[in-house]
């Protein structure tokens, strides 16, 4: 019998990035001219992954959700691994903003992609390990198959595949 191949399904952020797209977000606030000195702020408190905007307006907030934004994306993150809340009444007349940074797949995102891939008839075995998935099959070609139908798919968050052997 032949060994089975495998790879792993995830849903990582590298946080030194999201750090680094942070400093340049801080720096870009303070230079520009119309939102420098505008009292807008960003915030990262990085062992929980949450970012916290603080704004005079709802339109400030989104020009800095934006600008962090733009830092992400050239910094590599994905902008489906933060997920923001609606914006919420602070003191002092000010909105805050937060937005969580996704890591790991949940429980109820797992058995989705697990049903999705068993409704592709490939043949392999999928199984769910906390937060992520493991993908196995004899066959290397049934996992490119998989590989190729979950990258089509949007399940909100972005996936990568490790582990491959």
């Amino acid at each position: 019998m032949a060994k089975d191949s495998s790879f792993d399904v995830v849903s990582q952020v590298d946080m030194q990035e999201v750090d680094n797209a942070y400093q340049q977000c801080v720096r870009e606030i303070a230079q520009r001219y119309d939102l420098k000195g505008s009292g807008a702020s960003v915030d990262l408190a990085k062992g929980e992954g949450v970012f916290t905007v603080s704004a005079p307006a709802d339109f400030v907030a989104r020009q800095v959700v934006d600008v962090l934004g733009s830092k992400l994306i050239k910094r590599g993150i994905d902008l489906s691994a933060v997920r923001w809340d609606a914006p919420q009444a602070a003191s002092g007349g000010t909105v805050r903003v937060v937005g969580r940074i996704v890591q790991g797949i949940d429980q109820l995102t797992a058995k989705r992609i697990n049903k999705d891939v068993k409704d592709t008839k490939a043949k392999v075995k999928v199984t769910i390990e906390a937060d992520k998935l493991r993908v196995s099959s004899p066959s290397k070609d049934a996992l490119q198959q998989v590989i190729a139908f979950l990258r089509e798919q949007d399940y909100g968050q972005p996936l990568q595949f490790t582990n491959y052997r």
